[in-house]
């Protein structure tokens, strides 16, 4: 297995605040790390200017529409679709760097599935328990999907950075996991209880990619700043949908085998 070089913390991080080239694409050796343990660090996707706009709109959003947030037994906060509903956040959900980054590192076209907020308040102290993405969602026929998790604040692993199971990926067929509990992934896959666990830090502007079926949990949030994280989630073009509930299809009338080809899923 690839021995993670993109979690390395050494000089080069300070020297290198961005791992994108003047053309914004990936250096090999980061797709390869993608591809081999199923979830990559890439530092500085967002200017600091960027994520001065965006973090200000996010918390502002977040306060107006309160109301409307899902909770996860008091685990995290989500809003979902927020491109959908205000100007700035869209920019970044439809951000073009992002959207290069995403097929760059999955090989073949992508639909942006949905995009979420996910905020962890002050003082949480309550983990994401490991999971998979892809059990959630009503999809068939696709290649692996992969979501862009963007920090919006510096996210040490005291404020609920992320911790992912490498080459986990490979692994499908199981069902959608309580995130409140800490034993239901390994109890549908005992063997991942003893899996190599790489904790990623992020700050302001960077971003991991990770695949769908990538096992990953979120640390508490145990300091007095909320963390603001903007996810867009991309699926192969070729996707269909299953027929499943969920919230982002319900409404929309759906047949199952259709492809997701509205709109409402824009092409990167």
């Amino acid at each position: 297995m690839n021995s993670l070089p993109q979690q390395d913390v050494s000089a080069a991080d300070a020297a290198s605040p961005t791992d994108l080239d003047d053309t914004g694409r990936l250096a090999p050796h980061l797709v390869t790390a993608y591809r081999e343990n199923g979830f990559v660090r890439v530092r500085g996707v967002l200017t600091p200017a960027e994520v001065d706009r965006y973090a200000a709109r996010a918390a502002e959003f977040l306060e107006q529409h309160r109301a409307d947030r899902l909770q996860h037994d008091n685990i995290f906060s989500q809003l979902v679709n927020v491109w959908q509903r205000d100007p700035v956040l869209r920019e970044l959900s439809l951000h073009p760097e992002l959207g290069r980054i995403a097929e760059q590192l999955a090989g073949f076209p992508l639909r942006l599935w949905h995009d979420q907020m996910l905020v962890k308040e002050p003082n949480s102290n309550a983990a994401t328990q490991f999971h998979q993405d892809r059990p959630y969602w009503p999809h068939a026929n696709d290649r692996l999907p992969l979501s862009a998790w963007i920090a919006l604040v510096d996210v040490p692993p005291e404020r609920g950075c992320m911790t992912f199971l490498p080459g986990t990926q490979t692994i499908t067929g199981l069902e959608p996991h309580d995130l409140s509990d800490e034993q239901d992934l390994f109890t549908q896959a005992p063997d991942l209880r003893w899996s190599a666990r790489v904790t990623v830090p992020l700050r302001a502007g960077d971003c991991t990619f990770h695949s769908g079926y990538t096992g990953h949990m979120a640390l508490p949030n145990t300091t007095d700043q909320a963390r603001f994280a903007h996810v867009n989630i991309y699926m192969d073009e070729a996707t269909t949908y299953t027929g499943a509930p969920h919230p982002v299809t319900d409404s929309l009338g759906l047949t199952s085998g259709e492809t997701f080809e509205l709109e409402l899923f824009p092409r990167v």
